[in-house]
């Protein structure tokens, strides 16, 4: 049989070779049809179909069965349903890595406030992430060579050299074979006040630029390149604000650790607290950033790229930059005493206090407990963290749900003594982990990810025109 299209000849066998192919009794289940229907499908061109060497069988193309069902669904009314998906509807990706239901949140099956506070790692849990095993014994990521390409192997070439001696701000590019970036040199190339999350941003690419193996590796690779990834974004998140401090952080066997000593935290605990919190926001099922990152990397961009993308989407303020509101609303308060007047005087002119409810957790966010008690056991007690209990008082008074998330990191930020925009990066450090786990997933899984739009006539309105 020959069909065809766009002016050409086509034969029902002919298809790119990395299309997954299905079996007979496959292809009819995922159509929901019987068999008879399926070859009915094949005879008028609609699925494309291949003879399987040495049987008389045929394997039929998934992309042509999951084009002809998505147009069956849309014609019986389920396009809706796909649409409101995308907006806190029903699940349209199956993923392996985390799931949320009335038990609260758990990574791979296992609880995250069990783990954020049963002593295990940060590490531990992003190695339970991206292999589906949690270490029996901790094991920490210290900064080192192995298990990278060349290329990438020269991005620590900086710890022996002076980092005081950074690049000139417009002395352009550094010629081949030279040293990469220096601390110093990207902090002469961002403002001093970058946020912390917005100085990672502008690094990570930086990392791919000096990483020449990081096309199609091995999972192996990818994975050994994360874990490098991660140590170095904890390790710069001071770049901009105190440079030679990026590689006494690197020298730190764990990514908590490295955190606190990039800030310089002076809470002996510091370490700990911050391992507790990265874990919690380690990942969150398909949220924006992380399908910003599956997104990506369907198309077959490269680990770097996609948590770019990642990191782009979680600086939005309806996403991890949500921290950043909280920063300000305490910031409003000033003092433990005006919690009321400034909560009240927001709700009465219908503006939002950020921080508070889920609507993925309606009886509060399990996540959100484990940080307060973190801020809260840090003596003395710093005056931001008893501003955000007055609010959280007067908020609870007034009838409204718990805090969120955001509003306990903030909360453990600024009882560590962290500088704004601590509690966002902290979101989009620990989340780096369930990126990489989803990018794996999503390679793994093989398409390409492309919603279609529904095409809906532009509005008449004057301001249209």
């Amino acid at each position: 049989m020959v069909r065809r299209s766009g002016g050409r000849s086509q034969s029902r066998f002919d298809h790119p070779p990395e299309e997954e192919l299905l079996r007979a009794e496959e292809a009819a289940a995922l159509l929901g049809v019987k068999r008879a229907t399926l070859y009915t499908y094949v005879s008028r061109g609609l699925v494309r179909c291949v003879p399987e060497k040495g049987t008389k069988e045929n394997r039929y193309l998934r992309a042509d069965l999951e084009r002809l069902k998505t147009r069956h669904d849309a014609r019986a009314g389920h396009a809706a349903v796909a649409s409101g998906a995308l907006r806190w509807g029903e699940p349209v990706i199956d993923s392996s890595v985390s799931r949320i239901d009335e038990r609260g949140l758990q990574y791979r099956g296992h609880d995250a406030v069990a783990l954020a506070t049963g002593g295990h790692l940060f590490e531990d849990v992003a190695e339970l992430l991206w292999t589906g095993h949690l270490p029996s014994v901790s094991t920490p990521w210290p900064f080192s060579e192995g298990g990278l390409t060349r290329g990438a192997s020269a991005l620590s070439a900086f710890e022996r050299s002076d980092p005081s001696q950074g690049t000139r701000r417009g002395s352009g590019p550094k010629p081949r074979g030279a040293p990469p970036l220096t601390p110093s040199a990207l902090a002469a190339l961002l403002p001093r006040d970058t946020p912390p999350l917005s100085a990672l941003a502008a690094l990570v690419p930086l990392l791919a630029a000096s990483d020449e193996g990081r096309f199609a590796a091995p999972v192996e690779q990818e994975q050994a390149r994360a874990r490098r990834i991660i140590r170095q974004m904890g390790a710069w998140v001071c770049v901009t604000q105190a440079p030679g401090r990026v590689s006494r952080a690197l020298k730190e066997d764990t990514v908590a650790a490295s955190l606190a000593t990039a800030w310089d935290s002076k809470v002996k605990r510091a370490p700990e607290l911050l391992n507790r919190a990265l874990i919690l926001c380690a990942d969150h099922e398909l949220n924006t950033s992380t399908f910003a990152a599956r997104v990506t990397a369907s198309s077959g961009a490269d680990l770097y790229a996609s948590l770019s993308a990642a990191l782009a989407a979680v600086s939005g303020h309806k996403h991890g930059g949500s921290c950043d509101r909280v920063e300000a609303l305490l910031t409003e308060v000033g003092r433990p005493e005006r919690a009321a007047q400034v909560v009240h005087g927001r709700l009465r002119r219908g503006e939002a206090v950020t921080g508070f409810g889920h609507r993925l957790y309606p009886q509060g966010d399990p996540r959100t407990p484990p940080l307060v008690e973190a801020a809260l056991s840090v003596r003395p007690e710093p005056l931001r963290v008893k501003v955000a209990r007055a609010v959280m008082d007067t908020m609870r008074d007034a009838g409204h749900p718990p805090p969120a998330m955001d509003f306990g990191l903030v909360m453990l930020a600024d009882a560590l003594g962290l500088p704004p925009g601590a509690g966002t990066l902290l979101f989009g450090l620990g989340r780096t982990a369930g990126w990489v786990a989803h990018i794996l997933e999503q390679r793994e899984q093989g398409h390409l990810l492309r919603p279609r739009a529904r095409y809906v006539e532009p509005s008449q309105s004057p301001a249209a025109k």
